[in-house]
């Protein structure tokens, strides 16, 4: 016979073992992320640094089938890592370098934008305090904030050359080590190194399709912003390619810079052809060409890629913006896929229905 409990009897020791279980769980997540962003410094260029590694492996393999002693191998990957950062630092140098000197020559003419619009909305019967706040919260500094943010944050992590440079020496040594381990554990953890080359493969895919796709973006808005005579076309530029990496919103950070220097430099008219230009390539590469491609390989729902994004930024700062999906590729992996019992979850994660090969 069973005793149903009445409603004011006293919860299950189950029920009060889960809501336990619960609150210690919440209380040891909210400890680590509060470590995590406290060491962000560290753990971004490091996760950059694997992500180089993961993203330049298929050529490692490439030289390796040539009976290329290992070692060898792993000093040709090295030179290769060590370039592209060097390449991206001086990039992303010079562009802060001419954002520096582009934005005092704009102050006259943003202080006169300001007055014309708060003129417009006191003609609209707007209350004069409320202007005076409008007027003193728009500052000249920080019409480009977010851009100095981005190529800042980007700027330090590839600036820490010595860190940096150290941590991809040893990965790119311990490669081979890394792989036979791997092969090794298959056999008790075959779950865990199959999620570790979801993302791996992941990652790979998406990085090398971001900066193809950034590449071409970059090229275009660049030469489209110097022909029609938008000041700082290069800078633009390589925000456009460094925003590619960004889920989502890339489009919009990139876009608003050029757009609101144009309509300093030239009036409406201008800043029109840059809003006209972004719209035809970034929207169309970035929010309709780029998700298909990559889409099938990442496993990423667009609202769960937003809500990464918004983490892993607050979490590890621009750098965290830039690597979101690699981050959230890696937590899918290690949370997900190699527990067999959760995946019912990758649908949900996915946003596409589970179908059967």
């Amino acid at each position: 016979m069973t005793i149903e409990q009445g409603p004011g009897a006293r919860p299950s020791g189950r029920t009060v073992s889960g809501v336990l279980t619960f609150v210690v769980g919440a209380a040891a997540l909210t400890i680590v992320l509060g470590g995590v962003h406290a060491v962000a410094s560290i753990i971004g260029p490091v996760f950059l640094a694997l992500v180089i590694t993961v993203t330049v492996h298929p050529a490692r393999r490439a030289l390796e089938r040539t009976r290329l002693p290992e070692w060898a191998a792993s000093t040709v990957m090295l030179i290769a890592a060590y370039l592209l950062i060097v390449v991206m630092t001086l990039a992303l140098v010079v562009s802060v370098a001419q954002l520096a000197a582009l934005l005092p020559k704009y102050t006259t003419e943003f202080t006169e934008t300001v007055n014309d619009a708060v003129a417009t909305l006191e003609g609209f019967g707007v209350e004069q305090a409320q202007l005076d706040k409008v007027a003193a919260a728009i500052d000249p500094a920080r019409l480009v904030e977010l851009v100095a943010s981005i190529l800042g944050g980007t700027l330090g992590a590839l600036t820490d050359v010595f860190f940096l440079f150290t941590v991809l020496l040893f990965m790119a040594f311990d490669t081979n080590a890394a792989r036979r381990n791997l092969h090794l554990l298959g056999g008790r953890f075959g779950d865990v190194v199959t999620a570790v080359g979801h993302f791996a493969d992941g990652t790979r895919t998406y990085m090398v399709v971001a900066a193809t796709f950034g590449l071409i973006v970059a090229i275009v808005d660049g030469v489209a912003l110097y022909v029609i005579g938008v000041p700082g076309a290069f800078v633009w530029a390589v925000l456009a390619f460094v925003t590619n990496f960004i889920p989502n919103i890339g489009f919009v950070i990139g876009l608003v810079p050029p757009a609101l220097i144009a309509l300093l430099e030239d009036g409406p008219g201008l800043m029109l052809a840059v809003i006209v230009v972004y719209c035809v390539v970034n929207f169309v590469i970035q929010s309709i060409i780029q998700p298909r491609v990559v889409g099938e390989s990442v496993g990423l729902s667009p609202t769960l890629t937003f809500l990464s994004l918004v983490f892993w930024a607050w979490l590890l700062g621009p750098l965290g913006a830039l690597l979101a999906v690699p981050l959230s590729l890696l937590m899918k992996a290690m949370l997900v896929e190699a527990d067999p019992r959760l995946s019912w979850a990758l649908p949900l994660i996915s946003g596409r229905p589970e179908t059967s090969d």
